[in-house]
């Protein structure tokens, strides 16, 4: 591949396209034009990605070519996905599979569609079925030696056992037979993730997430989980650290936590209008308040219930009233 000539492809297949409409080359403008959508799609021309496809589906609907078509779908999926547009991105993925079954799908095509429903399937909170993904794509890409698609396959299943709060898992997966040839920074990273989630320190994992910022950040797949893991990290930490008291100084708590004081009030009030936290914060002495938690009575559950279970059988018996009428 030649680096940095994006811009030149585009234009390239922009010509081809120019001499398939004169010449009537229907079958190979669209292609060509599936390509160019990719090619925006990487440039982060989403909208012109997504119109493209749009009217390239409509026309290869009508022809009925399923690889195509899949090719298309996947296409679709990578860009709603990165307009973090979950539903429709889900949807397409949904489309390319139904096509891919009705045909003989290439392996190198059937492990990308492993590959972005492990990546779906992750963003829907769903990790162990994402690692089942990320594992067939794996075995896929490495079969074929198709060395950067496989460890990054390798890469989001670490990431899946890390989210699950399985770190020590990642070890043998890293150690593996076939894991051991893709030793790189991005597989470094995970480990030390990994690391750093077995001692539960959240220092060290803003640590390490410093010293891996450019293979961390590249990836936004690994940057969205991280993040998350990240806040929900923090927040068991501050409910741990906050159990023995009803009264603390918020600048103790940051010392705990050995954090800035700003960071861990921003916390501590965001936490609390989520309502997960039951506190106060009295900035003006810059103290938290820890309130009880307030055991609610379950009787007003219970008559709902009660109401909803006597309406259910009151219609079943009207039911059965209006059959012998």
């Amino acid at each position: 591949k030649t680096p940095d000539s994006l811009y030149l492809q585009i234009d390239m297949c922009k010509d081809c396209i120019e001499w398939c409409n004169k010449e009537k080359r229907t079958f190979l403008r669209q292609r060509v034009e599936c390509r160019l959508a990719g090619l925006y799609e990487q440039d982060q021309k989403y909208f012109s990605a997504l119109e493209m496809l749009d009217r390239l589906l409509l026309e290869v609907k009508k022809l009925d070519d399923k690889l195509l078509l899949v090719d298309i779908h996947m296409l679709e999926t990578r860009t709603h996905h990165s307009v973090k547009n979950l539903p429709k991105s889900k949807a397409a993925l949904t489309a390319a599979k139904t096509n891919a079954n009705a045909i003989h799908c290439p392996p190198m095509m059937q492990a990308e569609i492993d590959l972005w429903s492990g990546i779906i399937a992750a963003r829907e909170k769903d990790y162990r079925t994402s690692f089942s993904y990320f594992y067939e794509a794996f075995e896929a890409y490495n079969s074929s030696d198709s060395f950067e698609k496989a460890k990054t396959a390798l890469k989001y299943q670490l990431l899946s056992k890390i989210m699950q709060t399985r770190p020590q898992e990642c070890g043998p997966i890293m150690n593996s037979k076939s894991g051991l040839k893709y030793a790189s920074p991005e597989i470094d990273a995970m480990a030390a993730i990994a690391n750093a989630l077995t001692d539960r320190n959240l220092k060290k994992f803003e640590l390490v997430r410093e010293t891996f910022k450019k293979q961390i950040d590249d990836d936004p797949v690994v940057a969205h989980h991280l993040t998350d893991l990240n806040e929900t990290l923090l927040e068991q930490n501050i409910l741990r650290i906050l159990e023995p008291f009803s009264r603390v100084e918020i600048s103790h708590v940051a010392d705990l936590m050995e954090l800035n004081v700003v960071r861990t009030q921003a916390k501590l009030s965001e936490m609390i209008l989520d309502g997960k936290l039951s506190s106060t914060l009295d900035q003006g002495i810059g103290v938290l308040i820890v309130f009880d938690q307030e055991e609610v009575s379950s009787t007003y559950d219970n008559s709902l219930k009660t109401i909803k279970n006597t309406s259910e059988v009151l219609d079943t018996l009207y039911g059965m009233a209006k059959q012998i009428a």
